[in-house]
């Protein structure tokens, strides 16, 4: 026996939940199907634990797609300060940690805490552990489910992209999609950390859990926040953002000391007895100082120095070239790049052209943003959206 509701949702995450719950608020009634045990599993784990739900300074700059203009008007219309509206009237604290990004004092489980209340004053059905073992379009949409046949004249497509696995990410989207005739962009694993590959890069595994500030730059991009080494490679805020312009056979170049003149610090220690990795170490963490030294140049006194070998290595010091040897793939990535082709939907509506009654939103479609509560956005502002026309 088929269980008919006005709107079915693929997916109780952010996006999933914030839809059904515009939806619910416009007397439709809605059924959030999610295949996990729990709601919300990647908020939970967001922001450390305390959900970076979102950034002040969100705009379109911040987001990459193969249609760099398909996001704004989702954005337009649900900004920032509409979901921190939302946090405030459930007394949620939150603090601004950095660059506009905004976090709960408490736990992200407030957020997951704050959908589920709003789904149930929607009066918003949710099945926990529902799997989806086809889709049909028939008129509508007919669904084989785990808990019994469902059907609804609008299917919302939220089950997100590829990203960290472990929290039972899938490809459904893209394959439902793909099903129904869309194109799909081939997904990557994108706000990923870099490995480093071969007997060169050896010494750099030793300066694991080392962190540094740096200015990252790649195709035109550049980032400057803080940098991290690990066993692997390199990780830390900049990593993760310069790793969305990153392609392999590219090399990351890094400014040590962003904001300084390495010339000038150079100059000034040019008469001295002390090592160069001592000089460096000023103003780099010690391991650092003495592995760049080991890799790039003699670490000799700065006396025994030529002019002309100071200024190479001043050049190297902002200029620092590395060729990654490719990623930590989607079991580490932050979010999945590429995804649902924006030209098959409507920027306004969030409906696929082709397909009427189909709705595609946040991870699914190939809108990413940059590192730092832009995501969540994406995820708010694109249900949000599509919640007004299911």
């Amino acid at each position: 026996m088929k269980i008919f509701f006005d709107v079915i949702v693929i997916g109780g995450g952010a996006a999933g939940l914030f839809c059904a719950i515009e939806a619910g608020r416009r007397g439709r009634r809605v059924l959030v199907v999610e295949r996990n045990g729990r709601l919300g599993r990647k908020i939970a784990i967001s922001g450390g634990g305390r959900c970076n739900f979102t950034n002040l300074y969100t705009g379109p700059e911040h987001f990459l797609s193969g249609n760099p203009d398909f996001c704004r008007s989702a954005l337009a219309r649900f900004t920032p300060r509409d979901f921190i509206a939302c946090v405030e009237r459930h007394g949620i604290a939150y603090h601004e940690k950095t660059l506009g990004q905004l976090f709960c004092d408490g736990s992200s489980q407030q957020i997951i805490e704050m959908l589920r209340a709003d789904c149930a004053e929607a009066w918003v059905e949710i099945r926990l552990g529902c799997e989806i073992s086809e889709v049909v379009r028939s008129g509508g949409f007919e669904l084989r489910a785990s808990q019994g046949d469902l059907a609804a004249p609008k299917l919302v497509l939220a089950s997100g992209g590829l990203s960290i696995a472990k929290l039972g990410a899938t490809d459904f989207a893209y394959r439902v999609a793909e099903q129904l005739g869309m194109r799909v962009i081939t997904p990557r694993a994108d706000l990923v950390p870099l490995t480093l590959h071969g007997e060169r890069f050896a010494p750099l595994r030793a300066l694991a859990g080392v962190s540094f500030d740096a200015k990252a730059r790649c195709n035109g991009a550049e980032f400057r926040e803080a940098a991290l080494f690990t066993h692997r490679g390199l990780s830390g805020p900049s990593v993760l953002q310069i790793s969305s312009y990153w392609r392999p056979g590219d090399a990351i170049h890094f400014d040590l000391l962003p904001g300084l003149s390495a010339g000038d610090l150079l100059t000034a220690k040019r008469r001295s007895a002390a090592e160069l990795a001592t000089v460096l170490a000023q103003h780099l963490p010690r391991r650092l100082a003495q592995t760049w030294c080991a890799l790039e140049a003699l670490s000799r006194p700065m006396s025994q120095l030529a002019e002309r070998e100071l200024a190479s290595i001043a050049e190297r010091l902002h200029d620092w070239r590395l060729e990654p040897s490719g990623t930590e793939g989607f079991g580490k990535a932050e979010v999945t790049a590429g995804g649902i082709d924006t030209a098959e939907l409507s920027s306004k509506t969030m409906e696929a052209k082709r397909v009427p009654g189909l709705f595609c939103i946040g991870e699914a479609v190939d809108v990413t943003g940059h590192l730092g509560g832009f995501n969540f956005q994406w995820a708010w502002a694109s249900a949000h959206a599509a919640g007004q026309y299911v």
